[in-house]
Formats: structure tokens, sequence, C-alpha cells
């Protein structure tokens, strides 16, 4: 079976400092992975680099069958579902949230860089209609509530059916409203079998959603831990990982739940 993300060897090396040091990481069609780390230990560099928006110092990269430096990241990037706050920043928040998803159609931030048909804007709609937004279409996104333009945001991952969904930390600036209703959405993805490969960067357990398999933990760009999640994160590797004495708990429902213990 072949991987939907390879990383070999890969690094990454800015001013002098190593943000990644020389990691491996496979991530296949049916898992959904968590990357775990605190600020600075190297996530954010990780998901830029497996979404062909930031090259590696040294390694290979291997995006769905096809390798960064070989091919053309402009026409892969469409295939990949992408989110960040960067990425979010630079959408211009007069556009109506019909126009934010279907930009994702050719990887673009304007709608007037490209023509649509009807069936992208039908497309669109179903991708709002999924992620529980579908009345915003017509509304500009700046007239809709940071939870619901997350959504909306989440919705424009899913517009060229990609064949991997990566997020960078989707719940920041939210409230503990907008935060829930997001992981509610996160994990309609998370448990459908027939949604793409999906990976979560995030620090706080209690955004996850249920339905991840595997977790990759990094501290100061390193690799803590890497495996299935059920073996993988447990207390021992959190506080690892934080640097810091933590206890975590799974509740019934398959959320987390961590607090420091000394």
């Amino acid at each position: 079976m072949s991987s939907t993300l390879h990383l070999k060897s890969v690094s990454f090396v800015r001013d002098e400092r190593v943000i990644l040091a020389p990691l491996n990481w496979r991530v296949q069609p049916s898992e959904r992975w968590l990357v775990l780390g605190a600020n600075g230990s190297g996530k954010t560099t990780l998901l830029r680099i497996a979404s062909l928006y930031e090259h590696p110092s040294s390694g290979t990269v291997d995006v769905l069958g096809e390798r960064l430096g070989r091919t053309d990241v402009r026409q892969l990037r469409r295939r990949v579902g992408y989110l960040s706050a960067a990425l979010a920043a630079q959408i211009r928040p007069e556009l109506r949230c019909i126009d934010v998803v279907m930009t994702a159609r050719y990887a673009a931030l304007e709608p007037w860089w490209h023509r649509y048909t009807t069936a992208d804007e039908a497309r669109a709609i179903e991708c709002l209609e999924r992620m529980g937004v579908a009345w915003t279409a017509t509304r500009s996104l700046a007239t809709v509530s940071s939870g619901e333009q997350q959504r909306v945001l989440l919705a424009r991952t899913l517009m060229n059916e990609p064949g991997v969904v990566l997020l960078d930390e989707p719940s920041a600036r939210l409230d503990l409203g907008g935060r829930e209703q997001l992981v509610q959405a996160l994990a309609e993805l998370t448990l459908d079998p027939t949604a793409p490969p999906l990976v979560l960067v995030t620090h706080h357990l209690d955004e996850v959603p249920p339905g991840m398999t595997h977790t990759l933990m990094l501290r100061d760009g390193k690799v803590v831990a890497r495996g299935p999640i059920a073996t993988t994160l447990n207390s021992a590797s959190l506080s690892e990982c934080f640097g810091l004495p933590l206890h975590l708990e799974r509740r019934a429902d398959g959320r987390f739940s961590a607090w420091a213990t000394g």
C-alpha cells in the first residue's frame, strides 16, 4: 500500500537554528494522525513541509506518490486540503463563504483569478453542508462568527476531494463554544471511513476529536514518540513531550483531558 505521506530523514534549519531534527514519518491512507508538541516544537514547520509550502533542509518528501522537487507543486497542492492560521489570514474577509470554499479548486486565494462552473458552486455548497454551515454561502466571511469561519475554512479543505487533509491548530482563536462546534465537525471526518487521511496539529488535548488513530509527539524538533494512539499517547510520553509532569485521561466519549501533577 502506497503511503499518503512519506518523510524520510527530513530536517529543517533556519539561520543556523535546528527547527526539525532529521525524522522519518509515514501516513497511510486509512490513518488519522495527531501531531502534539509545545509551541516551538516544530509542528507547524512539519506541516508546512508536508503541505508543500516549505522545502526541507535535507531529506525527501513524498506526497500522494509524488516527490517534492520533482513535481509541479502548484498542481499537487490542489490534492492537499490544508488549513492553517497563516493561510486563513491571507483570505480576504469580504469574500462570500461560497467563494472562500471555491478558491480551493485551484489552490488560489481570490475567486477572480480563475473561472468557476455551476458544478464548482454545487460542490462548495456540498462541503459547507457537510460542515453544517451551508447557510453562510452568500454571507461574507467577516460577518459570521469565528467558529463558523473555521468550519467554512474546514469545508474549503474538502473542495477538491483531497487525498489528504492537513490541519494546523484549526481551533486557534476560538472560544469554548466555537471550539466544541469545530471538534464535532472534525469528528464527522475522523470517524468517517470514507474520508481522506487526516493530520491534526495541536498542543491542546481537549480539542482532539474522537477517531484519531496515531500520534506523533515532538519536543524541540525531535520525535519523542510515534505510533498508534492507544499505545503511544499516555501520561509518560505526554510529560516528556511537554517537559513537565502531566496526567492524561481518556474519557468515555473518546475525548482527552490532561493536567499537571506537580
